[in-house]
Parts: structure tokens; sequence; C-alpha cells
């Protein structure tokens, strides 16, 4: 609990000290919504184009497009500290003053920043979270909003695990390793749309090395009754736990890559 709190406050701090320029930050965020805002206005030409893609909707197409966006950014607005900074601590020799402080380094490395105009990013995501439900006409219930809360809460470490992958391998190479990116903006671009979409070598890899399927597109599909394997209801709420193994996995991994850190600064 002294993690958490100490985590809360340095990201209120963080986001305190970004606001001290106000003009700067409206405009700054104003350009990742229309970033954000291309990428949608991708999905609905598709829409516009196609009236649907294998078994998916309209609707169903603006549902995953919402989820992946709304949890993506999540992830990036306050796991900023793992993509942004970490690589430049490892080349600057920045992260030895971390070694020597009485908090872990992940700790200490994910409350070094923050990126608050990912909101802009969330806001689309909701939107098309609104519009896909709309249109392929979800009928909610207190599980199916559950569902949707497990799938984001769950997605955050799966994409928080994926960034350490980056993070583990500057560690061993000093500089970004950009291959690491495959897996996690590769992965945003491509589970945006419904996994089943894509030949077997990609839907392996985003069911079982990067599982973005389990974690987002088996909770999406079940809310939007299309079980997108064809399995039981109940695997629902079971598979977006693959978020957590996975983060688990690369903490540890992160901790033992540790032990070959050579400081690379002056």
């Amino acid at each position: 609990m002294d993690t958490l709190r100490i985590y809360l406050r340095s990201m209120g701090i963080l986001i305190k000290g970004q606001l001290q320029y106000p003009v700067s930050f409206f405009l700054q965020t104003l350009a990742q919504l229309i970033m954000e805002g291309g990428e949608l206005l991708a999905v609905i030409l598709l829409v516009d184009r196609f009236d649907h893609l294998n078994q998916w909707g309209p609707g169903d197409l603006y549902f995953f497009f919402g989820l992946m966006s709304v949890t993506f950014y999540l992830t990036e607005c306050f796991g900023r500290g793992i993509t942004g900074n970490f690589p430049s601590m490892v080349r600057s020799g920045q992260l030895d003053t971390l070694l020597v402080r009485p908090r872990g380094i992940l700790t200490q490395v994910l409350c070094s920043a923050v990126d608050p105009r990912r909101v802009a990013c969330m806001a689309v995501g909701t939107v098309s979270l609104i519009i896909g439900s709309r249109m392929a006409e979800i009928s909610w219930s207190a599980s199916k909003a559950l569902l949707l809360a497990e799938s984001v809460f769950c997605g955050f470490f799966l994409i928080l695990g994926l960034f350490l992958i980056e993070g583990i391998l500057c560690i061993h190479s000093v500089k970004s390793v950009e291959i690491a990116n495959a897996l996690t903006y590769g992965g945003r671009s491509a589970c945006q749309y419904p996994v089943d979409v894509f030949p077997r070598p990609l839907r392996t890899l985003f069911t079982v090395v990067a599982p973005f399927a389990l974690v987002m597109h088996v909770p999406a599909s079940h809310i939007l009754g299309k079980p997108i394997f064809g399995w039981p209801g109940w695997t629902a709420f079971v598979s977006p736990l693959a978020g957590f193994v996975l983060f688990f996995v690369m903490t540890a991994l992160f901790a033992r890559a540790m032990r070959f850190y050579r400081s690379a600064g002056s």
C-alpha cells in the first residue's frame, strides 16, 4: 500500500507539473486527438466499404477498436516511465542513481513519467466503444460490465509486460531495440481488429506470444454475443488473466536482466 501511495503521489506531482504550461498541454493534447481520430477514420472507411468482416459487423469493429484504444493509451499514460524514460536512463547512466535508493527499480521507473495527453486518445476510444455498443445493440448486464472492466484492467498489465521487453533488451544492448515494437505498437495496430480475420501465424502470435486475443478479444466477443473461438462462456472471465501471467513473467525476467546491468554513464 505504501508503494501505491508513493506512485499515486508521484503521478499527481508529474501531472501538476505538465499543467504549468496549459497552452502547450492543450495543443499537444489536441494533436493526440487528431492522430487517434485518424485511426478511427480508418475504421469508419472500412465499415463504409464493407458490410461485414467475417462474422463481425460495423458495431463489432467499433467496439474492438475502442477497447484497444482505451486499454493501450491508459497503459501509455501511466507506464510512460518504461516506454519513454528507461532507455535514456540506461544510456546516460541515470539508472545508477536508482540503484542506491530504498525502492524497487521498476517502481521508481514507473514513478518517473506520466503522459496525460493520452487522455485525448482514450476519449476517442471511449466514443468508439459507445458507438459500437449501440450499433451492435449490446444488452448490458452487471456481468458484461464487469467483464469489460476486467479486460481493460488485465490488458493494462499485458501491455505493461510487453513494454518491459524493450526495457530488458535495453539493459543488454544499451540502446532501444525497435524489434520490441512489433509486439507493442504493432500489436495495437493489428489487434484493433478481431484476431480471427488474420492468417494463422498472426493469430498464433497474438494468442500465445502476445495474448491480446485472450485478454481483449475473447471478452469482447462474449459481450457482443459472438464467441470468437467457440469456447464456453466462462472462459471469457478466465482468459484475461493471461495479461497478469505475462506481466509477472516479464517482471521476473526484468529483475534477472538487472543483474547484468553495467553503467553506461560518465
